[in-house]
């Protein structure tokens, strides 16, 4: 996995620098995930979901929830469709317009509920057959009274024009010469028109509307075509869809900058620095070894498949262990070249060997310089014939990188029915930690003077920001608790991105924590956020004989995965206490500590290629049941 985003000391290294959004007013619950807005008195400027009754307080963390939990991305619907800013109105009043009427947004299906809805959501198939959908006065009127959306979903784009990359610049570029040459060109495509007798009269100039009529770009759906075919079965010797031909270029540009960014990507791999931080991370080292070398009765005569090879460690492991093939797939090309280089040292070179060493098998590896969905173009393989699919590909927080997808695509295309890949599971866990987690006690006391100064305006900033670092076991507050689980074996591309719930709780041995309330009334100590990590599997499925955890948590020695922070942007107070007797009083305070701590976590692809976004939202709970919730956070791990 990738070494972009480097690790630090305790002092929060920024990832991301985000925009300070203002802490919206603390309300009271009643109701669970569905209902986040408190009392009558609450403020406006909550952001309610297109799909279901989740507030937020900023558009950020609504389309990254809406993007995750209901298959709707609403920035790659603008950029593909080339939506301005009143198009977009009329898209979001339109779609508030057809979930009331419990209908699907893109496909016009009504369901019997409004859970049924939310269950029937899904991908858009074809952005040519929705275009049209919203295309209408109507939706220029907000469907919700006062909808805080409409006036704040540009806000983002607004801000950021200093932001906007070369690429952008250039498909803005192309986007405007494609539709002044489609316009510099309307009496020659006309003239075509005529010449090849698609019009049964001629163009004059009192029909001339009706030729522009059939040549906007609006009109593209009032002629069906089928195949290439108009609706008369005639063959068009023109392409009459311009729109179709403006997404071309929009696709073109959007592959073009994918490009570059896995050029980027797989460039940082040529550090030998990485490589070697990676070969010294004894956890990983000893999972994967004792994976492949002590389950003789899987790799024994075995094809093995190893996405993303980098030195070629696991395949040298797999033809130790007796693989007959191990197909080495690297996208960067010096890494490549390293791994068939590290293959003849060691007498494994496919072509090359004529004996071998140390009782490893001769003569097994091939190194193919090229991204696995294109694989086939540089090497012969039938699809479905690999026994055995191995693959490093876990980044920070488990999804960094978006690796996954890949290894995904060659189970799917490589893998035999039945066939192992390794690992095959992968879980995320979350828990609780406390001011140990953050750089506090250092500033509290430098050469004995007080700095905590500079610690407070750390934290604030780590609120914005997710934090790759160690955390020591002790300095968790709460129980950890398992966010999502994945079977690599079973699981579909599209569950990458994933909502999932979880409910922290105090440790019960975390006594060196608490602090005892003045008035003995309560037990509690401070959460200042919660930290994610992750453990992956190579479970007795396929490893019959000697299973292996890789586990990147607190408590077992550290992996240069580290684990990744996300800081509230107020401390909680939770632990034991009785009911409290103000209702006025806020909970997760030290008069009030909650309970337990309810969360909701989004992670989710972004559109900055192989990145992820993580929306975390968190309800405290009191000894009374009573509920408050804090404001949504948005963190983008880059």
């Amino acid at each position: 996995m990738s070494s972009n985003v480097k690790q630090h000391e305790k002092e929060p290294h920024i990832l991301k620098q985000q925009e300070n959004k203002e802490e919206e007013e603390d309300e009271y619950e009643e109701e669970g995930w569905d209902d986040w807005e408190g009392d009558e008195g609450e403020s406006q400027s909550e952001l309610v979901c297109l799909f279901c009754d989740s507030k937020f307080g900023s558009c950020d963390s609504l389309f990254v929830h809406c993007g995750s939990v209901h298959h709707f991305d609403f920035h790659g619907l603008r950029k593909s469709l080339c939506l301005n800013f009143y198009a977009s109105f009329k898209l979001i009043n339109y779609i508030r317009s057809q979930v009331a009427e419990r209908r699907c947004w893109s496909c016009g299906l009504t369901c019997p509920s409004n859970q049924d809805l939310q269950n029937h959501l899904h991908d858009v198939i074809s952005f040519n057959d929705i275009k049209t959908l919203w295309d209408h006065d109507r939706y220029l009127k907000p469907f919700v009274q006062d909808d805080p959306l409409l006036y704040s979903f540009d806000e983002h784009e607004e801000g950021e024009d200093e932001q906007i990359t070369a690429i952008d610049d250039d498909l803005m570029r192309d986007l405007k010469n494609s539709a002044e040459a489609f316009s510099d060109n309307q009496n020659a495509v006309k003239e075509v028109v005529v010449n090849n007798g698609l019009y049964d009269a001629p163009i004059t100039e009192g029909s001339a509307s009706i030729s522009d009529h059939h040549l906007s770009f609006a009109s593209s759906s009032d002629k069906e075509h089928i195949d290439g075919k108009d609706s008369r079965g005639f063959v068009s010797s023109i392409d009459k869809d311009p729109e179709r031909h403006l997404t071309a270029h929009s696709q073109n540009h959007i592959a073009k900058h994918i490009k570059k960014a896995n050029e980027s990507y797989f460039g940082s791999y040529s550090s030998f620095g990485i490589h070697r931080e990676m070969l010294s991370d004894k956890v990983r080292m000893d999972a994967y070894g004792q994976a492949i070398l002590k389950n003789p009765s899987l790799l024994n005569g075995a094809v093995v498949m190893d996405v993303g090879c980098g030195t070629g460690i696991l395949s040298l492991f797999a033809a130790q262990g007796g693989a007959s093939r191990v197909i080495a797939v690297e996208a960067s090309s010096k890494m490549a070249a390293v791994a068939s280089q590290v293959a003849k040292d060691n007498v494994l070179w496919l072509s090359k060997s004529k004996s071998g060493h140390s009782g490893l098998q001769k003569g097994v590896i091939e190194v193919v310089n090229s991204m696995v969905e294109e694989i086939d173009k540089n090497v012969e393989l039938q699809p479905h014939s690999v026994d055995v699919l191995l693959s490093e590909w876990m980044g920070y927080c488990l999804l960094y990188e978006s690796m996954l997808g890949s290894v995904l695509y060659a189970r799917d295309r490589w893998l035999k029915p039945g066939g192992a890949i390794l690992p095959d599971t992968a879980t995320i866990f979350v828990a609780g930690f406390g001011k140990g987690g953050t750089s506090l006690p250092f500033w509290q006391n430098v050469c004995d003077f007080d700095m905590s100064c500079i610690g407070k305006e750390l934290v604030k900033e780590a609120a914005q920001i997710p934090i790759v670092d160690v955390v020591d076991y002790q300095d968790l507050v709460t129980g950890s608790e398992v966010l999502k689980t994945f079977d690599l074996a079973t699981m579909k591309p599209n569950e990458v991105d994933f909502t999932a719930t979880a409910t922290l709780e105090p440790k019960s041995s975390a006594s060196e924590h608490r602090k005892v309330h003045l008035d003995s009334k309560s037990c509690y100590c401070w959460c200042y956020g919660v930290v994610l990590w992750f453990d992956t599997g190579f479970t007795n499925r396929f490893c019959q004989q000697t299973p292996a955890v890789l586990s990147t948590s607190p408590y077992t020695p550290r992996t240069h995965w580290s684990q990744t922070i996300l800081t509230f942007r107020e401390p909680i107070a939770i632990g034991f206490g009785k009911e409290n007797e103000v209702d006025q009083t806020k909970i997760g305070t030290d008069i009030c500590p909650a309970m337990k701590v309810n969360l909701r976590v989004s992670i989710a692809r972004s559109t900055e290629h192989r990145c992820i976004d993580i929306s975390l939202e968190a309800v405290g709970v009191d000894s009374g049941g009573r509920k408050r919730s804090f404001p949504a956070q948005l963190f983008s791990l880059q």
